[in-house]
């Protein structure tokens, strides 16, 4: 095998950043994936004309003009708006939290109205919040809590709120205006070649093997490239020496409905109620705004993380801090080795800030500009 200059473990965005930014820099580079494809978890399949979001809904929105000059340079973004709606017990809601929300609560109409009802409802947390629940409750009240909060989160956590820390819960979204707009990003959409597209771009000009885990023999893949950048969890890099990190996973369901060319109306609903064991239901088309005569919907489930399955979240409890610190401390003395992305650092990272770390990291090893 010839020698490269970088060889990059993983396709997703971080790595297929890195590769386009090296690639530009005039250095070689092989990108080595344990799946089947390349594009990580904004991988999507297209289905009766539908690109269907394989892992999960990925909407990119930023407040970074850089990141959002530089997708754009790849693929330009339609003017998709995350929109979503709450099913609490068929009961609906917008989201996010905002005077539309308010309204089909309580039937108030005005922010004075909103304010007094939550202030009112929040007054029952005393002193500093100790677990999520109390959290959410002196951030919107007991109602926002119990309807649209605590269901969701007991699923997507596989623990009750009061057994989950307050700081999961930084703050909520809470707006005192008609918005349905659920980020205030002022950059958003999804590519409209797709993400497949996007990733293809990124990783033009570089040698991709595909269904080759670099952890069951990084001696000898090592020796094939100067540097290493390295987005597999990190714990499995190290061979688990101190235990291995938590996660919660994914289950996805889904399917091609004939009946119907508009399933739901919108392309995201959260069901809230815990007695249902999906979290939430994504239509795909309307990403697109699509018109296909059939329609694709995801039933998501949030699960246990075993071997073997995909990491989605990394569980941030005081034990897995812990246990994060002593493998970053590892990383932090590797000379030949770069970590990068969600799964090397165990956080979890919006689309837009996987683009500037990686940018950034690629602007520390080549300088110059983006």
């Amino acid at each position: 095998m010839k020698h490269y200059d970088y060889l990059i473990v993983g396709s997703g965005l971080y790595g297929a950043v890195f590769t386009r930014q090296a690639l530009d820099a005039g250095k070689s580079c092989l990108v080595l994936e344990k799946r089947a494809h390349t594009g990580g978890n904004i991988r999507c399949e297209r289905i009766e004309g539908i690109d269907v979001h394989v892992y999960g809904a990925h909407i990119f929105h930023t407040a970074d003009r850089e990141v959002w000059e530089y997708i754009d340079r790849f693929t330009p973004c339609n003017r998709y708006t995350n929109s979503p709606i709450a099913n609490y017990k068929g009961e609906l809601y917008n989201l996010p939290f905002n005077m539309n929300t308010f309204h089909q609560m309580w039937g108030v109409r005005t922010p004075d109205e909103a304010r007094r009802m939550i202030e009112k409802q929040r007054a029952v947390i005393k002193g500093e919040p100790k677990n999520l629940e109390e959290q959410a409750i002196s951030l919107v009240g007991t109602d926002i809590y119990e309807k649209l909060v605590k269901g969701y989160t007991e699923k997507q956590w596989g623990r009750d709120c009061r057994e989950l820390p307050a700081f999961i819960i930084k703050r909520l979204p809470v707006r005192f205006t008609y918005d349905n707009n659920y980020f205030n990003d002022p950059y958003q959409g999804i590519p409209i070649e797709g993400y497949n597209a996007l990733t293809d771009r990124l990783l033009d000009g570089a040698d991709v093997i595909l269904n080759t885990d670099y952890n069951s023999d990084r001696g000898a893949w090592n020796a094939v490239a100067d540097r290493v950048v390295y987005t597999g969890t990190l714990d499995s890099f190290y061979d688990y020496r101190f235990g291995k990190l938590e996660y919660r996973s994914l289950r996805f369901e889904t399917e091609t409905r004939e009946d119907t060319d508009n399933f739901q109306g919108v392309a995201v609903v959260n069901y809230t109620d815990v007695s249902l064991p999906f979290t939430r239901i994504i239509e795909h088309k309307h990403f697109a705004f699509g018109t296909q005569p059939k329609t694709v919907i995801t039933r998501e489930y949030p699960e246990t993380w075993t071997e073997g399955m995909e990491p989605y979240y990394p569980v941030n409890d005081d034990r897995n801090g812990v246990l994060y610190a002593k493998y970053a401390a590892l990383a932090a003395k590797e000379n030949r080795v770069l970590f990068g992305g969600r799964l090397a650092e165990y956080k979890y990272y919006d689309m837009d800030k996987v683009v500037r770390a990686a940018l950034d990291a690629a602007k520390r090893e080549f300088g110059g500009r983006v």
